[in-house]
């Protein structure tokens, strides 16, 4: 009988197709059983969190009343989707979203790679992991308790308003003002994110060959051209693969924080995609716009997703796929 071995598991080839998939299988997990059991917790999440609720994507193209249910509800084709891009609040969301997002990948995509650089030219251990800790510290603080600390120090009588005056300026709420609130925004879920998002590249960092160092000390480089020349190519795949997933989250905004943070002066500048979903799935019972709101978000990002990831593999040859 013609048997290969593949991964240590003897595989006939007298079978085809599914047979010998099946085979293979079988073979397989009588291996490698524990870690089959293993898995099987994340494969319920998945099948109860994220593939059961597909079943209410029609709604997007339903006018849902609840005594109906979603199955005996309306068909009204792509109506929700017309009635959310004829209405005042279509452009203003996604101009919102678009430029809350790009605003956080301008700053905070890079600043992680940049602490971790730093962080990895640190000798002195025990200094070292001080500041890592303290850098972590925020990302474990509540979000609500977090905005809620921002909230009160912007305020035109908290600690940033008393700053003001000390240089001489008239006191101002810093997110009550429209001109301001995506920077502010941005401040307080970098401040918070950065520390934790650095791990990975951390880890990356600790990766890199060590004799690469070494032979671009003989040949003279500074230490900023070893972080140029050595640190940032050997983590330049993590880098990559990193950007790719966060543009597939272009047009996602965190929704909790906007909402926190956001008030009748910044509405203008702070109403995003999720926060016209949250007033109008939940607060006006409009399911079927707000489905069709989200379904919108979720493709746009798919196809930023695809974009990203099509262009990462032509330019540096590293993708997810």
């Amino acid at each position: 009988m013609d048997q290969t071995v593949k991964a240590g598991i003897p595989i006939n080839r007298t079978k085809k197709g599914f047979g010998l998939w099946a085979d293979t299988v079988k073979k397989d997990f009588k291996k490698h059983w524990p870690l089959y059991l293993m898995l099987i917790p994340v494969i319920v999440f998945y099948i109860v969190w994220m593939y059961m609720p597909m079943y209410g994507i029609q709604l997007a193209f339903r006018d849902f009343r609840p005594r109906l249910g979603i199955a005996g509800s309306p068909w009204v084709g792509f109506d929700n989707f017309t009635n959310f891009f004829n209405s005042i609040f279509a452009w203003r969301v996604i101009r919102n979203t678009l430029l809350l997002s790009l605003y956080n990948m301008l700053w905070g995509f890079p600043i992680p790679i940049i602490f971790a650089l730093m962080l990895n030219e640190i000798r002195q251990q025990a200094f070292k992991r001080t500041v890592q800790t303290i850098s972590y510290m925020p990302f474990f603080i509540s979000l609500v308790v977090a905005s809620g600390i921002f909230l009160s120090f912007s305020a035109s009588d908290g600690v940033f308003g008393e700053v003001q005056r000390l240089l001489g300026r008239q006191p101002v709420n810093l997110f009550g003002d429209p001109n301001l609130f995506r920077s502010m925004f941005n401040v307080t879920e970098i401040w918070q994110s950065f520390g934790f998002g650095s791990i990975i590249y951390l880890a990356a960092l600790s990766a890199v060959n060590s004799e690469l160092y070494e032979a671009a000390k003989i040949d003279g480089a500074s230490r900023i051209r070893q972080i140029w020349h050595v640190s940032l190519p050997g983590i330049l795949p993590t880098i990559i693969i990193l950007l790719v997933l966060r543009f597939g989250a272009l047009m996602s905004v965190s929704f909790e924080r906007v909402l926190l943070l956001q008030n009748g002066l910044t509405m203008e500048v702070s109403d995003v995609i999720a926060t016209f979903v949250f007033r109008r799935g939940l607060l006006d019972f409009d399911f079927g716009l707000a489905t069709a709101v989200g379904l919108f978000n979720s493709l746009l990002n798919f196809g930023f997703l695809l974009g990203a990831n099509k262009l990462a593999n032509k330019v540096t040859g590293t993708g997810l796929w």
